[in-house]
């Protein structure tokens, strides 16, 4: 992890992103730590999030809500619209000759893609 001056906060909220393969929304984290951290604030929470991720310690996943998530390697990601919930899709593994053929064909410098898919997941098309 990417540091700045040490804070015990910013280390319990790199771990609870860390810990977790669910992507979690600022709120989300501090409904995690509040309990065992009852001077912990929202906008520490936000803070400290924003630091991780400009520090490259966490990726930003600028969804309806942003997201947060502490695999920073480029991977694709799948959104339920109906639960909401976002997963890493391991099933593909990033190609980087699609960053090149963008470039070619756009002009742009282009230093990594993001891809999102969005559908129903297994679990709500298994509750219908």
């Amino acid at each position: 992890m990417a540091q700045r001056r040490y804070s015990k906060q910013r280390e319990l909220i790199y771990e609870a992103v860390r810990d977790t393969s669910e992507h979690p929304t600022a709120e989300t984290v501090y409904r995690w730590l509040k309990p065992d951290n009852p001077a912990l604030s929202l906008g520490t929470v936000y803070r400290n999030l924003n630091q991780l991720a400009d520090d490259g310690s966490l990726l930003r996943l600028p969804f309806p809500v942003e997201r947060f998530d502490a695999n920073t390697a480029p991977h694709p990601h799948f959104r339920c619209r109906k639960c909401g919930r976002v997963y890493d899709l391991e099933v593909l593994d990033y190609d980087p000759s699609l960053d090149k053929i963008v470039e070619k064909k756009s002009g742009h410098r282009i230093e990594r893609h993001e891809l999102l898919f969005t559908g129903v997941c297994l679990g709500c098309t298994e509750k219908q």
